[in-house]
């Protein structure tokens, strides 16, 4: 399986924890990882590329950190100006069909803040529900998403440990999601 790892962190240089992400990556061969804002400084995205490269590949991960409740900007330009009408979805947007989609993210807070009633009201699949219904759209199949919380105070053996996990995570034979089309 060919799996592509698009990384959008507006700042992955200073990351511990994205970047430890990418880091465990590293010279797997069935694994490309791209990063977005080294790739498109100037967000012009080039839009026949990009779909050409989701052609290629079997599994797409989209990592970066939970910005605000949802991605980091140029992720979001990306997902309008590459997922078009007529490419990805709609009556002949039929290109992504049978693609398989995960999102991998990171965020300063807690677990235990990410459901009803705590600090962030919501779980992180209800608020990455947008991202999930996008690509649903997209005939893509959804996986569960990674996440690693609690980033803000994480440790060096805590972010080895979860860049650990992460890189068998993307590996992981196809587990299907409740989102799945």
């Amino acid at each position: 399986m060919k799996i592509m790892v698009i990384i959008a962190h507006p700042n992955l240089a200073q990351s511990q924890v994205n970047k430890a992400f990418a880091h465990a990556l590293e010279g797997q061969a069935e694994i490309t990882v791209r990063d977005l804002y080294r790739e498109y400084p100037n967000w012009e995205i080039d839009v026949a590329r990009e779909q050409q490269l989701l052609l290629e590949y079997d599994r797409i991960v989209f990592q970066f950190p939970f910005y605000w409740y949802s991605c980091p900007p140029l992720l979001k330009k990306w997902f309008d100006d590459v997922m078009t009408y007529g490419w990805a979805f709609g009556k002949e947007g039929v290109h992504l069909k049978g693609k398989q989609f995960m999102l991998a993210t990171t965020t300063g807070g807690a677990e235990h803040g990410y459901h009803a009633g705590g600090d962030n009201w919501y779980t992180i699949d209800e608020l990455l529900r947008p991202i999930q219904v996008t690509l649903l759209r997209c005939n893509g199949t959804f996986l569960p998403t990674f996440v690693t919380y609690d980033t803000t105070y994480a440790t060096a053996d805590y972010i080895a440990e979860e860049a650990a996990r992460y890189a068998e995570s993307i590996r992981a034979p196809l587990r299907l999601s409740r989102y799945s089309s």
